[in-house]
């Protein structure tokens, strides 16, 4: 028999982390007291906005577009967020085109609960890679996905090709 390990999933699955208030200002507010170490699931930083990792992927690579200023919908951001957003979305494209190949990406926004929001009062955006394929068995029967990188893996192989590319971005 083989055995899928996702051990970071633990927490979420058995609702034991405690409620510390809203996940992407915990993030910002770690940026804010030093610089993203090499476990940092943030990968990349703009001026209003930045791109974390999802903790909970969907697939390798389910990067999250979010602005740094706690707001719950599209039409709160600032027009200079939602210029940023779009231009980080589309910096997340090139990136995981470069990183995975995949053969699609799904991108999307969650607004309220009943849309499947998980955090309902800060946006941002999802950006899924997809392959051919990748709904099999597992996630149709076993409600189970299988994902053959961690995410610090994916933090690694994801960051030095944003730092590239929001270098040759700037100028």
């Amino acid at each position: 028999m083989d055995r899928l390990w996702s051990p970071w999933r633990l927490e979420y699955v058995t609702g034991t982390k405690p409620d510390t208030g809203c996940v992407f200002c915990d993030a910002r507010r770690s940026l804010e007291r030093c610089p993203p170490g090499p476990d940092s699931l943030v990968v990349h930083q703009g001026k209003t906005c930045y791109v974390i990792l999802n903790l909970y992927p969907y697939n390798n690579g389910h990067l999250l577009v979010v602005p740094y200023r706690h707001t719950p919908s599209l039409a709160s951001l600032t027009t200079d967020e939602r210029h940023e957003m779009a231009d980080l979305q589309a910096l997340s494209e090139q990136a995981l085109v470069e990183a995975y190949s995949p053969h699609g990406i799904n991108v999307g926004v969650n607004l309220g609960k009943p849309a499947g929001a998980g955090v309902l009062e800060h946006v941002h955006v999802h950006l899924v890679p997809r392959w051919n394929g990748d709904t099999n068995f597992m996630t149709v029967v076993g409600t189970t996905r299988v994902l053959p990188e961690d995410l610090q893996q994916s933090a690694a192989r994801l960051k030095p090709i944003f730092a590239r590319l929001g270098a040759a971005a700037q100028g």
